[in-house]
């Protein structure tokens, strides 16, 4: 391999413009599994995420409940009850309605309400009054505690317990409270039922005559102004609107025709029209020509004094006196016609002219005769309502008058308590403190989620950020670990000489077992990764990649050594250079030695065949570490010298992939960028500060730089669903 790959060195290029011929990436969908979009599914891993502090606040405050609960244990408690039946059964309430219409199994009283008033201060102070002859230290505040009043179920009965210290006293108070209720049913309830249907008949007359002056009054309306809806009408009008605009149609039409015949009436074509069409203008003429042809064949033959021509030539000139005489008849006749229908049809259209005003006025008024009408039919109405309602009340008001008048009816007296009851305060107290810190824990969590600035998955890194997401890198333990272990082993801050160049090849290699096989979710999504990449354009292959992040701890070594691994397993020839010059990684993940590097290659005449080393475990896999870590790693990186490295490493191996620093605070990621095919970020989920990252990001765009994607890093839940979908 290294072999193949010196060959391949002497006859690479030496282009240092070797740019991306990539553009900026645009949307790249990959199937990542259902995501819970809803508010559940978001508390749901709010929860898993916070399990520990919500666990923690939980028990904090169960220990205080627990605590209290111990230090102030109640004296037991003895309760009594009673149960009253408050209204008719169904057989008592059709004999007292006595209406078919009415449902026998509808209840009429308003449980909540009297129960309301059944607690009240006035209903309960006599008796109070009463049982602190007995009992001086009893109060309404402590009777109202102590005393529950509720209906039972779906029935017409309620049910009245108490509890106190003594058993006496648990009786004694039911006793009298019962007693009260069944005096209120006979008494006080009805005569207030009573007062109120004496109101509703005084205010019966004058609800009843008002609503009778409202019908007047809106049928005297309709008929002065005959109108029987606003919209009727409305209705009405547009229709006698289109009537007499159809006739006005018809009048100028005709109005017109006639002034068009008196005008052509003056003229010569209308003179002969109307003479062409008088028949006795017409025999006229007729004779006269008759008489003209006479006259020119006698001519021919007879002498100008003969009597017969003179006797023609007389009759013709007694005949045109008579055509003059017939002519103006014709045409004054004609002429006084036309006058006459033009004055007719003037007078016809003066007319309709007066009704339109009238109908336009009428058109005019309905507006505010609509707002007259509409106001009184809402007055109507709401009387009407009234005295609907009025009706409704005495009725019901009877009909419960009817019912009080059987009272209420004690079904199970109260009775004196033996055995106290169990202290149930103390199980419901421990069941709300339970509810109350496990809502304080989840409460505690979200407000520590709302400050939380990283990303919990890739969901959310999907809608914050606007770029296309290559991968889903799952959790892994042993990652985790190995991550850890070559994060505390530092490469010393040393210079390699320039005769290290010369014995570089008596240098052996680190080996070491093979790593142990790696769950097949994280190799599985590095595999999608590598496919991602080469999906990314369909012109040409991707064939360098600078793989970094916002901040130090993101993974991106990591990423970029199993990325490696991956291509050169699918049979590409790879080359991972690890460009951190400052804190290299590749090394310890690659079981390599850092005695020489890239930092050589530039600031030495290291030949580059002896940097850079075959994997062991791969044939394909080549890696170039970091090598010492130089005093100023910038420079370096900005060297014509790198440029010509990057251009041979780009022309001898499938795929170049480089492990370059963090891109906030250096500028060794952008110094390489411009020469490669563009920068996958990675971030790293629970650890990647949003505002860090969208910092990086916009320090990419504004130097331009190509951001192929980025890799979600670290997904700790629910991967199987992405990775099984």
């Amino acid at each position: 391999m290294m072999k193949n790959n010196s060959s391949q060195f002497s006859s690479s290029n030496n282009d240092n413009n070797f740019g991306s011929a990539f553009p900026q990436t645009h949307a790249f969908s990959m199937a990542e599994g259902e995501a819970g979009d809803g508010n559940f599914s978001e508390l749901l891993n709010v929860v898993r995420r916070r399990a520990l502090v919500i666990t923690g606040v939980s028990i904090a405050v169960m220990t205080t409940v627990i605590a209290n609960l111990m230090l102030n244990p109640k004296q037991p408690e003895y309760e009594s009850s009673f149960q009253m039946l408050v209204e008719p059964l169904d057989d008592e309430r059709v004999n007292i309605v006595q209406d078919s219409n009415t449902s026998s199994s509808k209840s009429t009283l308003d449980y909540n309400s009297q129960i309301q008033v059944l607690k009240s201060p006035e209903m309960l102070g006599k008796i109070i009054r009463d049982l602190q002859t007995t009992y001086s230290d009893l109060t309404y505040s402590s009777l109202i505690n102590s005393l529950r009043i509720a209906q039972l179920d779906e029935t017409k009965i309620i049910r009245v317990t108490y509890r106190a210290q003594e058993p006496n006293q648990a009786q004694a108070v039911l006793d009298k409270i019962a007693q009260e209720f069944l005096e209120y049913s006979q008494e006080k309830r009805q005569t207030k039922l009573r007062q109120g249907t004496q109101f509703v008949d005084k205010e019966l007359p004058n609800l009843q005559n008002r609503v009778d002056n409202l019908q007047k009054e809106l049928q005297i309306f309709r008929q002065k102004y005959d109108l029987n809806t606003p919209e009727n009408q409305a209705t009405s009008l547009a229709s006698q609107a289109a009537g007499l605009s159809q006739q006005r149609g018809v009048i100028n039409l005709q109005l017109a025709q006639v002034r068009a015949n008196l005008e052509i009436l003056q003229g010569q074509n209308g003179r002969v029209t109307v003479l062409n069409s008088s028949p006795l203008y017409q025999q006229l003429l007729t004779q006269i020509r008759q008489l003209d042809i006479q006259i020119a064949t006698e001519s021919v033959r007879l002498q100008d004094a003969n009597p017969t021509l003179q006797t023609l030539k007389e009759k013709r000139a007694s005949l045109l006196p008579l055509l003059q005489e017939e002519s103006q008849r014709a045409l004054d006749t004609k002429s006084a016609e036309l006058l006459t229908q033009l004055q007719n049809l003037e007078v016809q259209s003066q007319e309709l002219t007066k009704i339109e005003q009238r109908l336009e006025q009428r058109r005019q008024q309905l507006p505010v005769l609509a707002r007259q009408y509409t106001e009184i039919q809402r007055q109507l109405q709401v009387a009407t309502d009234s005295l609907n309602r009025f009706l409704s009340t005495r009725e019901e008001l009877q009909i419960q008058i009817s019912q009080t008048e059987l009272g209420w009816q004690l079904i199970q007296a109260p009775y004196k308590p033996v055995v106290p009851v169990a202290s149930s305060d103390v199980i419901r107290s421990f069941f709300i403190g339970l509810v109350a810190s496990i809502v304080l824990g989840i409460g505690i969590a979200l407000l520590i989620e709302k400050f939380d600035n990283t990303y919990h998955n890739v969901n959310a890194l999907k809608e914050k950020i606007r770029l296309p997401l290559l991968g889903n890198i799952p959790f892994e333990k042993q990652l985790q670990s190995s991550q850890t272990q070559a994060a505390t082993k530092k490469t010393p801050l040393v210079k390699v000489p320039n005769s290290l160049a010369e014995d570089s090849s008596s240098l052996a290699v680190v080996t070491d077992e093979e790593h142990t096989q790696l769950a097949q979710e994280f190799l599985e999504a590095v595999r999608v990764l590598h496919t991602n990449i080469q999906l990314l354009s369909s012109d040409r292959q991707i064939r360098s990649i600078i793989i970094s992040s916002a901040l130090p701890g993101d993974g991106k070594s990591t990423i970029a050594f199993h990325l490696a691994q991956t291509a050169s397993a699918m049979g590409r020839r790879v080359l991972l250079v690890d460009a951190d010059l400052r804190q290299p990684v590749i090394h310890n993940l690659a079981k390599l030695n850092n005695l020489w590097g890239l930092s050589n290659l530039i600031s030495t005449n290291l030949p580059i065949t002896d940097a850079i080393r075959p994997l062991p475990s791969m044939n394909q896999l080549s890696v170039l570490t970091a090598g010492p870590i130089p005093p100023d790693p910038t420079k370096l990186l900005s060297s014509e010298k790198i440029q010509r490295l990057m251009a041979e490493f780009h022309s001898t191996f499938d795929l170049v992939i480089y492990d370059a620093p963090p891109v906030l605070g250096l500028a060794d990621a952008s110094l390489l960028a411009p020469h490669t095919d563009g920068i996958l970020m990675v971030v790293k989920m629970d650890k990647t500060d949003s505002s860090m990252l969208k910092q990086a990001l916009d320090s990419l765009k504004t130097s331009r730089l190509n951001v192929l994607g980025i890799v979600g890093n670290g997904q700790k839940n629910n991967y199987s669903a992405y990775y099984y979908h």
